[in-house]
């Protein structure tokens, strides 16, 4: 088991100095689990939309030698070709990268109403028996093309692709990855998406250091969480708690978003000079992370490259005749 972080203070000593008091970490707080490889935490890079964006974050990460387990997309299997998404399977495998693509129709781009009133009505979630199927149908053409990861936003979506993954329908070594435009925000709902099928799920980035603990308390599957919030998720900066982020919430991906920046889902050439340029910033937003946490003397702990196996999670039992 790797070393739980014992991070430094931010501005602890210069505090202590002339007497301020300096709050003591309590064990108890700290995230008994960790990956299956030891690691307590992971990176992913966030929208990132096709071959030429994935392109832009490989070079950076390499030029500022920031580590990548995961890129994710979040416009969706339907707005890529086949030669796109085989063009970004092969680059990602080359660098031992998981790639994660969002799968099929969701509500906020359907004809209800709903979505567009104050309430947002149901969201992103897959209406009707139509936008179900076309997310199994994404599904089914990404693993196909060598894809290894699918991003849902519907609950019914995700106990239906974990009931195709058990029936062997889908790869068995395929992951789901809960969106962060749902993510539970109780320990009750965490739990109730990782027995849906759930290996790794985004929370809010509003949640408190609390809230994590509490989650932590009944479930260790992994967690996704926004270190930089897109403005669309509240855009919260959340740099000075990284170390406190992974000593709560592991296993924890680190999401390097971008604040105050302008939306790009569904993405195309149209958008291409806002894209390349937020994926190049993205990466040097999660340099700026890797460097506080340095500082703190909490950059221990990460899984090695390469990793992505979620380990052994709790599911509801499935009968899928």
């Amino acid at each position: 088991m790797t070393t739980r972080p014992a991070p430094r203070r931010p501005g602890g000593d210069a505090l202590r100095r002339i007497g301020h008091p300096v709050p003591a970490d309590d064990l108890a707080d700290t995230s008994p689990h960790a990956f299956p490889d030891g690691g307590l935490w992971r990176t992913e890079l966030p929208s990132v939309e096709g071959p030429e964006a994935l392109g832009v974050v490989l070079a950076e990460s390499e030029r500022l030698d920031v580590p990548v387990h995961r890129v994710s997309q979040g416009s969706g299997v339907w707005m890529l070709t086949d030669a796109e998404i085989t063009e970004m399977v092969d680059a990602c495998a080359e660098r031992s990268v998981e790639l994660c693509l969002f799968t099929g129709p969701r509500g906020t781009w359907d004809t209800g109403a709903a979505t567009r009133t104050d309430s947002g009505g149901a969201g992103l979630r897959a209406r009707g028996h139509d936008a179900l199927a076309g997310c199994v149908e994404d599904a089914l053409r990404a693993v196909e093309l060598g894809v290894r990861c699918l991003l849902v936003a519907d609950e019914g979506v995700l106990w239906t692709l974990h009931r195709l993954r058990v029936e062997g329908v889908l790869p068995g070594d395929t992951t789901f990855k809960v969106s962060a435009l749902i993510g539970p925000v109780n320990p009750a709902a965490f739990g109730v998406h990782e027995r849906l099928g759930a290996d790794s799920l985004n929370v809010p980035s509003d949640l408190t250091l609390a809230h994590l603990t509490e989650i932590r308390r009944v479930s260790r599957a992994p967690m996704d969480l926004y270190v930089e919030a897109p403005d669309d998720l509240g855009g919260y900066v959340r740099m000075y708690e990284a170390a406190e982020l992974i000593r709560r919430g592991a296993p924890l991906y680190l999401k390097f978003g971008l604040s105050r920046a302008a939306g790009i889902y569904p993405y195309g050439a149209h958008l291409r000079d806002q894209a390349l340029a937020m994926a190049r910033e993205r990466v040097r937003r999660g340099r700026l992370v890797l460097d506080l946490l340095a500082r703190h003397g909490a950059d221990g702990g990460m899984s090695p490259l390469g990793s992505r196996d979620p380990g052994p999670l709790v599911r509801f039992p499935v009968d899928t005749h």
